[in-house]
């Protein structure tokens, strides 16, 4: 019973099969980390450069010199800045085609920042599906090294006339180690998916209601233009 069970020590004795399996699961984990840290990054810059484009927006700055900024910032712009300019261009283009119809000059606007905003948050989800897949399938990689890990140990025992718990609880505790190391790559990511999926959500919301809000600014425009042109 005085064998060395340290993890070091486990690892190191544990079978190839097992060594490999948990090599992947390291490599998977550190992965995973990076990508929790890098969308921990973009969700908090894309919420300072949202914030700082509706202070702007709700300030009283003409929608022209908004789409001014908007262009020249193209590079450095949030998801909303960028849906405000897609819809203001589109606008745009169609007025410069002397389409006068409010109504298609609306859902020209409204598809276009539909289209922008589907293009923003395929960039806002990037990696989420990455850390569900570790969530999920890291456990199994796990079990199944514990799993062939003890099948190796049993194997090694046939051979002996007289087995104690002191020859058997190695071989078992060299493969727990492969569980154990599954999970600890699963459970960052599991609680990480789920806190990047409810915050996307709430960037979700907020960049709809903006397009529902930026269209209902333009409808007003187009009847306050067609009133004073009557």
């Amino acid at each position: 019973m005085n064998q060395d069970l340290s993890i070091l020590h486990l690892v190191l004795n544990a079978s190839l099969v097992v060594q490999l399996v948990m090599l992947l699961l390291v490599v998977i984990s550190v992965s995973s980390w990076a990508a929790i840290f890098r969308k921990l990054f973009a969700l908090q810059r894309v919420g300072k450069l949202n914030d700082h484009f509706e202070r702007e927006f709700w300030s009283g700055t003409s929608l022209n010199d908004l789409f001014a900024a908007a262009t020249q910032n193209a590079r450095g712009a949030g998801p909303m800045e960028r849906i405000f300019a897609s819809g203001m261009r589109e606008f745009q283009k169609l007025r410069e085609k002397r389409i006068t119809d409010a109504s298609t000059l609306l859902d020209g606007a409204r598809r276009a920042m539909r289209a922008s905003f589907q293009r923003e948050m395929d960039v806002v989800e990037t990696n989420l599906s990455f850390l569900a897949s570790v969530g999920s399938v890291s456990p199994y990689v796990g079990l199944f090294g514990t799993v062939w890990g003890i099948m190796h140990a049993f194997t090694g025992l046939a051979a002996l006339e007289q087995v104690t718990l002191a020859t058997v609880a190695p071989g078992i505790a060299e493969a727990l180690v492969a569980t154990a190391i599954g999970l600890f790559a699963a459970i960052p990511a599991v609680v990480a998916y789920n806190r990047f999926a409810r915050d996307i959500d709430r960037v979700a919301i907020k960049l709809e209601t903006f397009i529902e809000e930026f269209s209902n600014i333009l409808q007003r425009n187009l009847g306050a233009q067609s009133a004073s042109s009557r």
